[in-house]
């Protein structure tokens, strides 16, 4: 008889008897599969049973991969997935692959990874760590004020053991290098390898793709499916966790988990038992045309800050395609489906008022950045396409823009009787006075919405922006703004 690791499942997480029933209208039903299923959140679930398990409180798990230093768009929806399993009073694992991490999934790949080396990984790991415990302190305030019961522990990594966090009720933020580095070689393949079955690994899609590829794939990449399931079946074993989400190229990696689970549970002529884990998987965020979002595909929006500005994240769900904002404000928010109904409609009698980009904006940007950001946010919407300039105050402005390019504090004795073509070829609209002079002759540049026919117009105190602004604008995309002390 083979040698079997008891991983019996730690006693199910303790909850309010609030946690599964809020009164709110804004949570549109008990069970959290029910809510996911009319979200179109859910691609495929490894089992039917997966519902009845849900309808007492477990423990889900989520994999963060620390490719980068930061998390972009296309990293929303597991999260979000998370988030909605929290609200519903589930207690939610985010594992960091401070260990796989070094490795990379080629789920999804047709070629391999570059290597991150460990400097590399460890800046990404404690980038990508601190954004998602931020992520879900500002989401479960989101979510709150959405109506949701979200009393809980706060949001973090477990202070004393693995063990501490049950029966508590929140978020922890977890790292697999934390049992990876006590695992030899050989422990890993004694303890692991011998329940692998290699024509089962094999048959993955994310290996038979590149098996079939003239890359092919490394023994490296080859086992990260057992590594992925090591960490489920580690989380089974520490932390009662029963139920993994992920990305719909995440299947296989799923399937092997439970598979680990069951092979180190199940002694050799025992019955099997029915479901000791659940896997259920997501769509990828794509757009209506079918192109996915990340970083590999060139169009990261990151959830930095730093790295993408509020105001050009804000921009960026406003300029949703019309086929495509439904579906985000279904999957990216906790707008409840029939009001997302309610304002489809509204916007199909008037979609050039893109209201339904808006509030997708505001409660993306609300979400990942505040409610603070959301103001600023439409502060510089408001200076680069709004129509009543007049009614900004420069002082909104300033906050707004901090650290914006496009934003530029001059003197008054800098702007005094400077004229207006000399000024767009300092700060860039214009090549050359010659070239913004061109630009003046065709109508195309503007101070304050207003256009200029001179080139040798100044632009004098009584033409600033609550005594303090002036816009300068060429075209619909080039902006500088002025702040003048």
């Amino acid at each position: 008889m083979n040698r079997v690791r008891q991983l019996a499942p730690a006693r199910r997480w303790a909850s309010s008897a609030s946690a599964l029933s809020s009164s709110s209208s804004s949570s549109p039903a008990r069970n959290v599969i029910d809510e996911l299923e009319a979200r179109g959140f859910i691609q495929a679930v490894t089992s039917p049973n997966l519902r009845t398990h849900l309808e007492s409180p477990s423990c889900v798990y989520v994999g963060v991969d620390p490719s980068a230093s930061s998390l972009h768009v296309g990293n929303l929806l597991p999260l979000l997935g998370l988030l909605h399993f929290r609200a519903r009073g589930h207690h939610a694992l985010a594992l960091i692959g401070g260990a796989t991490g070094s490795i990379g999934d080629p789920s999804g790949r047709s070629t391999e990874r570059n290597a991150l080396s460990p400097a590399e990984l460890a800046t990404n790991v404690a980038g990508i760590t601190a954004q998602v415990e931020r992520f879900f302190s500002r989401g479960i305030e989101y979510a709150g004020r959405r109506g949701y019961d979200v009393a809980s522990e706060p949001v973090g990594r477990p202070a004393a053991s693995a063990t501490a966090v049950l029966g508590a009720r929140g978020i922890d933020v977890l790292n697999n290098h934390d049992w990876f580095r006590d695992v030899s070689f050989l422990d890993f393949l004694r303890d692991v390898g011998k329940y692998a079955r290699v024509n089962v690994m094999m048959a993955r899609d994310s290996v038979k793709s590149r098996l079939e590829s003239d890359a092919g794939i490394s023994f490296t990449e080859f086992s990260y499916q057992l590594l992925q399931a090591y960490d489920f079946a580690t989380l089974y074993r520490t932390h009662g966790c029963r139920v993994q989400l992920g990305g719909s190229d995440q299947w296989g990696n799923i399937v092997a988990g439970i598979d680990l689970i069951r092979r180190l549970n199940v002694p050799d002529g025992a019955e099997e038992a029915a479901d000791p884990a659940f896997g259920l998987t997501i769509p990828l965020l794509t757009t209506a045309s079918g192109e996915k979002f990340g970083k590999s595909a060139g169009n990261a929006v990151w959830l930095d800050e730093a790295r993408t500005s509020v105001s050009d994240f804000y921009q960026f769900f406003h300029r949703a395609n019309d086929a495509d904002v439904e579906k985000y404000l279904s999957v990216l928010t906790l707008v409840p489906p029939a009001h997302i109904a309610e304002v489809m409609a509204e916007h199909a009698k008037a979609p050039k008022l893109r209201a339904a980009q808006t509030l997708l904006a505001e409660e993306v940007t609300e979400l990942v950045h505040s409610r603070a950001a959301v103001s600023r946010a439409q502060t510089v919407q408001k200076v680069l396409y709004g129509s009543d300039l007049a009614s900004l105050r420069a002082a909104d402005v300033l906050a707004a823009m901090e650290g914006d390019p496009r934003l530029v504090r001059v003197s008054a004795a800098d702007v005094a009787d400077v004229p207006v073509s000399k000024l767009a070829a300092t700060y860039g609209l214009a090549k050359s006075r010659g070239d913004a002079n061109r630009v003046i002759e065709g109508k195309g540049l503007r101070v304050n919405g207003a256009v200029v026919a001179d080139p040798r117009a100044t632009i004098a105190h009584a033409d600033l922006i609550d005594g303090h602004l002036a816009l300068l604008a060429r075209g619909s995309r080039d902006i500088v703004v002025l702040y003048i002390d």
